[in-house]
């Protein structure tokens, strides 16, 4: 990632075994974990992250814009083919997820979702986005 090894580590060892207490007026709670989750400091450790992934996708000329919010993220893709733009999502999921994995981080699979937009007036029936292959899941597109 360019980041001295030290650097990494910290951020690292930054996100695990967290801990914290409350104190109220005079009440001081117990410790908890706050293992859930990744906290706003992760941008640290998933900006480089992110910088990679930009660059495959540049290479692989995948027309796909993306949004992060720090633990979210979003995938666009604009096409008049759903097929296309499913076959889009598939090549950019794959890539995120490899490198995710390859950080040591991973992918909610249960807090995905799809959606379809079109402008046309008709109803259009919506196939599945199928990430099994990649150890995700069925994605059926939501109806609004």
């Amino acid at each position: 990632m360019g980041l001295n090894c030290k650097v990494s580590n910290f951020i690292k060892d930054y996100l695990v075994g967290r801990k914290t207490r409350y104190l109220w007026n005079y009440f001081l709670s117990s410790f908890c974990s706050i293992d859930v989750g990744v906290r706003q400091e992760s941008a640290l450790y998933l900006s480089p992250i992110l910088h990679i992934f930009e660059k495959h996708l540049k290479t692989l000329k995948i027309p796909i814009s993306n949004i992060s919010f720090v633990d979210d993220g979003l995938f666009i893709s604009q096409n008049k083919s759903i097929s296309h733009s499913n076959a889009n999502i598939f090549c950019n999921y794959n890539i995120i997820f490899s490198l995710l994995s390859k950080f040591g981080l991973i992918i909610e699979h249960r807090k995905m979702e799809v959606f379809h937009f079109s402008r046309s007036q008709e109803a259009f029936n919506l196939p599945p986005l199928d990430l099994s292959a990649l150890g995700g899941p069925i994605l059926l597109p939501k109806n609004s």
